[in-house]
């Protein structure tokens, strides 16, 4: 166990690694991201408006299930430099296979393809409503990303074909569901595809009384060495040279 908040506390080389270089990186790469800063601008000005299939925990600003694109990317997007982390994340593990439990407008999921095509790898994103993928679709087309496939339909039916389809999984970014028996299940449904140097990245890990026991119980997991408690996201990792331990570092 270990609860170190900053590099000066930390005695695993490898989590101070991590925490440095990829962690806390600055960001000189800011130039590969200035398209996708440029969309996501463009999608909080959009009046447009879609008709919402949530299969998750729902919105806390706005029940309607129709609502405007600008107002969704203001409220519900993950910001720009969660992006930024998972791209780094990517490339400092050569992730070839990964998925994405949560497409929305794919503005995550950009980050996430950018990194992996650098290696030849591709993404796997999830979205359960028809007319957020189509704008997502449309999105990965203006940014000209074309390593990803945009699977449509409830997770809860079309994960366990994919992950079965796949001969690993090199990094896994769970945002779709955010409540205990599904994020738990989504869990163990990718769990047999992780691998030694395997990443999992789960948002909103204190978002709920759920999210915190879902968060425990995967800590917990025999198969899971090492945990980071960034607050706003936890990273997994499965590495059996590492003891096992548990971190809450600061990230902003």
């Amino acid at each position: 166990m270990a609860g170190a908040r900053d590099e000066h506390s930390l005695h695993s080389p490898f989590v101070f690694e991590l925490y440095t270089q990829i962690i806390r990186a600055g960001e000189s790469d800011a130039s590969v991201f200035a398209d996708v800063q440029r969309l996501r601008r463009e999608l909080r000005r959009s009046r447009q408006t879609i008709e919402i299939t949530d299969f998750g925990a729902g919105s806390r600003v706005n029940a309607s299930r129709r609502r405007a694109v600008g107002d969704i990317v203001r409220h519900s997007e993950k910001p720009a430099r969660f992006g930024r982390l998972l791209y780094r994340l990517v490339r400092r593990f050569g992730a070839r296979t990964v998925f994405d439990l949560g497409t929305s407008f794919g503005l995550t999921t950009a980050y996430l393809a950018k990194a992996a095509a650098g290696h030849g790898g591709r993404v796997v994103t999830f979205e359960g409503c028809p007319q957020t993928a189509a704008v997502a679709s449309n999105n990965f087309a203006q940014l000209g990303v074309r390593n990803v496939d945009l699977v449509v339909g409830n997770l809860d039916e079309t994960l366990t074909r994919q992950v079965a389809a796949v001969e690993q999984l090199d990094l896994v970014f769970f945002d779709a569901n955010h409540r205990y028996e599904p994020t738990l299940r989504y869990f163990a449904a990718c769990l047999p595809k992780a691998h030694n140097n395997s990443v999992f990245v789960f948002d909103d890990i204190h978002w709920s009384a759920e999210m915190e026991q879902a968060w425990a119980e995967i800590k917990a997991h025999p198969a899971v060495t090492v945990t980071i408690d960034l607050f706003y996201v936890g990273l997994v990792f499965f590495r059996q040279e590492q003891p096992k331990q548990h971190f809450t570092l600061k990230f902003l």
